[in-house]
């Protein structure tokens, strides 16, 4: 169905998302919120597969995702062809989050481009009921959950031709990021 968007918990934050090549969904995201056009929405995936589906994924990429994913980790990785031509991203944020209810989401309806519930440039909402509130009458569905996200944005790396780079600091540390880099590139 075009332009469904929906709202689901995840493990870091509630996030707001649409299938990865709905163009209309996309566009009620950014109305939604009133973000910028400029500023990606990340993708949500269920797997290492999905993944690969949307990004090129070298040996540094796919050994970070083996060590840090699923969980509060996100991977800016440069597009597939296929996704530069639907939606425009050179580079996609990708993710797989560790929660049940959104993994079961992402398997079913695929990759899907996400943000933190919140007007742009504002705190993330995180609890259920203030969510529906203020998002009830914009998405198609808001699905709750009885498991506790950490109500913290992920930790974001971006891997551009074995140069990796760290560009936000979250629940995975700078230095444990580093020390795993030091025993793979040896």
């Amino acid at each position: 169905m075009a332009g469904r968007v929906i709202i689901f918990p995840t493990d870091t934050v509630y996030g707001i998302g649409t299938k990865i090549g709905d163009i209309e969904g996309i566009e009620r995201i950014y109305n939604i919120k009133h973000r910028p056009k400029e500023k990606p929405l990340a993708c949500l995936c269920a797997n290492l597969e999905q993944i690969e589906e949307i990004a090129i994924v070298d040996e540094i990429s796919k050994a970070l995702i083996q060590k840090f994913l699923p969980g509060g980790f996100t991977l800016i990785l440069n597009s597939k062809k296929d996704i530069i031509d639907t939606i425009g991203y050179k580079t996609i944020g990708v993710r797989i989050p560790n929660h049940e209810l959104a993994l079961k989401i992402l398997l079913e309806n695929g990759p899907m481009l996400t943000t933190s519930v919140n007007e742009s440039g504002t705190v993330p909402l995180n609890e259920y009921d203030e969510i529906v509130k203020e998002y009830s009458g914009f998405v198609d569905q808001i699905y709750d959950t009885t498991t506790e996200s950490m109500n913290k944005p992920s930790t974001v790396v971006s891997v551009n031709n074995k140069e990796v780079k760290i560009l936000r600091e979250g629940p995975i540390k700078k230095e444990e990021i580093e020390e795993f880099l030091k025993s793979i590139l040896q």
